[in-house]
């Protein structure tokens, strides 16, 4: 058994705290990343993964050793030699108890990361992208990407925004809606980049974007400082000022979750689900329409306003009454 599968019981206050801040949870820590270097990694894949750990930061690690392992993504157990030609984007057919661990994985209880981002260069597929995410400590889903050019954060001499800052994150193209690669490929990148959840924000607290746009077969990756200037009016006017890092990418290959392992990872708990409010509807504009239920009215009982003109004469107050007489009588 592995030494991070086993069940260990906590010996002091420290790690008992450690320990319950793993626990399954209604709502979940913020997801961090592992960004890894593989062996072969060349100079621009590794300042992309550094200039993505600066996005990242606080919720990231960066791993800075170089990890040499065939095709960089398995690490074989103790005592058992690599397995040649392995690869994150290829599934392994060997014997269970032969299979050494994911590589991914293995990092992945170590760190309490659920993102990943690992970084390659070789001859077949140079400059080269995995980023993926996990589910209970398991490869839900992966997309290999290759960078084609590449801008970084140093090159751009301007100021930078300060750590920690949740980014706006945009998505341009009709890809990102229809076709399921770059539909998956949408969520994959929100949940990597989206920082933690706000109840509120201020206009002062937006200050930089993430744009996406899907185009020709590429993915377009700019990242824009947001400038509020004076307009005249209470609105500020927006610019958008260049801040890096500029990639653009190309779509290789994808290793996706099936669909109801996807549909598990997405089950929201009872506690969490908000509750039905019976009788209260919404049309497709947002109006709110509410149902009220009532007991039947009789409007002759209504009081109206008592004006002179609407007294009722001698005559018809005898007549009304003879009337209610003759319904008792049959009723009865």
């Amino acid at each position: 058994m592995d030494a991070l599968d086993r069940v260990v019981k906590p010996k002091t206050k420290r790690a008992k705290r450690f320990l319950e801040k793993r626990e399954p949870k209604l709502s979940e820590n913020i997801k961090n990343a592992m960004l890894i270097k593989g062996g072969n990694a060349n100079s621009t894949v590794t300042q992309v993964l550094r200039d993505v750990y600066a996005l990242k930061k606080p919720y990231g690690i960066l791993y800075k050793k170089s990890h040499h392992v065939p095709c960089g993504i398995l690490v074989p157990q103790p005592g058992m030699e690599p397995m040649p030609g392995t690869h994150a984007m290829e599934p392994i057919a060997v014997e269970a108890q032969s299979k050494p661990p994911d590589y991914q994985e293995f990092f992945s209880k170590k760190s309490d990361c659920s993102l990943f981002m690992f970084g390659s260069h070789n001859k077949k597929r140079p400059n080269n992208l995995v980023i993926g995410r996990m589910y209970d400590y398991h490869v839900l889903d992966m997309i290999e990407l290759g960078i084609e050019k590449f801008v970084s954060l140093k090159d751009i001499k301007n100021s930078k925004c300060p750590e920690g800052t949740k980014p706006m994150l945009i998505f341009a193209g009709d890809d990102f809606d229809v076709t399921e690669d770059y539909r998956r490929l949408k969520s994959l990148l929100i949940d990597f980049f989206r920082g933690p959840t706000v109840s509120n924000i201020r206009l002062a607290g937006l200050e930089y974007v993430l744009h996406f746009t899907a185009l020709n077969g590429k993915i377009y990756f700019r990242s824009y400082k947001l400038l509020l200037k004076k307009s005249g009016c209470r609105t500020p006017r927006i610019e958008l000022e260049e801040m890096g890092p500029s990639l653009d990418l190309v779509l290789r290959r994808t290793h996706l979750a099936s669909d109801d392992l996807y549909k598990l990872s997405m089950k929201m708990p009872k506690a969490l689900k908000p509750k039905k409010k019976k009788n209260i509807s919404h049309d497709t504009f947002g109006t709110t329409y509410g149902r009220i239920h009532m007991q039947k009215q009789d409007l002759s009982k209504l009081q109206t306003r008592k004006m002179k003109g609407l007294k009722k004469r001698p005559a018809e107050r005898k007549a009304e009454d003879e009337e209610n007489k003759s319904k008792r009588i049959k009723k009865n």
